[in-house]
């Protein structure tokens, strides 16, 4: 950690230079992601009319966010000269898969959207088009168990006393990992759940799917906009 991070009269030091962050943006684009996810299900479940060209908008600007961070994080490696090498792995391929996740559903919406609306159960087509696709979410469900296990072993997340909001729960880093780790968790309780729903079209499942992602899409979405203060903040007080 010597190369890029020192003590300096009793403070912290940080070569932001050979630190890249940019985990703001990526929570902020993957809970936009969950909600909208979420949101998408739950108007096809209505039988609602959807816009097709709207929603490809949307996943596209949000998959393209994803997968062009996730893929630079996942790529540099280190990412954090050295430092914290596991956020590649905790931030960064999540965010890859999320992000070309939402790619394909938008190149289907742009494409085959309009199918969706002239059909008489169009939560049944949904879910034979999603049906191959859900081997890779259940593998990131488990794939997001592992993350959430690993935060609460090894007290990960925990914020420098110099990151302002944050920092004043230093102190205690179990709190940090529990809320992080719990995120993870919900998301991959819906994953993992996702396959296994496809095949009961409105039993529970989809109720358990949607409310897990939906209140960790809304955390990511308020957390990543609230580091935008914080991360500020800590470089400021650490350069």
């Amino acid at each position: 950690m010597g190369d890029f991070l020192t003590g300096v009269e009793g403070g912290l030091r940080i070569d932001w230079a050979t630190m890249p962050t940019y985990n703001t943006v990526m929570a902020l684009a993957a809970g936009a992601g969950l909600i909208l996810v979420v949101a998408l299900g739950r108007a096809l479940f209505q039988g609602r009319r959807i816009v097709p060209d709207g929603w490809a908008l949307a996943f596209a600007a949000l998959g393209l966010l994803l997968t062009t961070t996730g893929l630079h994080m996942t790529l540099t490696w280190p990412l954090a000269a050295g430092g914290f090498p596991f956020d590649n792995i905790i931030f960064g391929e999540p965010s890859l898969v999320f992000g070309v996740l939402l790619l394909v559903a938008s190149f289907y919406l742009w494409k085959r959207g309009d199918d969706l609306n002239g059909r008489e159960r169009p939560v049944e087509h949904a879910a034979q088009v999603a049906g191959p696709v859900s081997v890779l979410i259940f593998g990131i469900g488990l794939a997001s168990f592992g993350i959430a296990a690993a935060g609460w072993a090894f007290t990960l997340f925990a914020a420098p006393p110099q990151e302002p909001i944050s920092g004043v729960f230093g102190a205690y880093p179990w709190l940090e990992a529990t809320f992080i780790s719990g995120l993870y968790v919900l998301v991959g309780i819906g994953a993992v759940l996702f396959p296994f729903a496809l095949r009961a079209l409105g039993g529970p499942l989809w109720t358990v799917i949607g409310i897990v992602w939906g209140i960790a899409g809304i955390a990511f979405l308020l957390f990543g906009a609230l580091n935008y203060y914080t991360h500020i903040g800590l470089v400021i007080n650490t350069m």
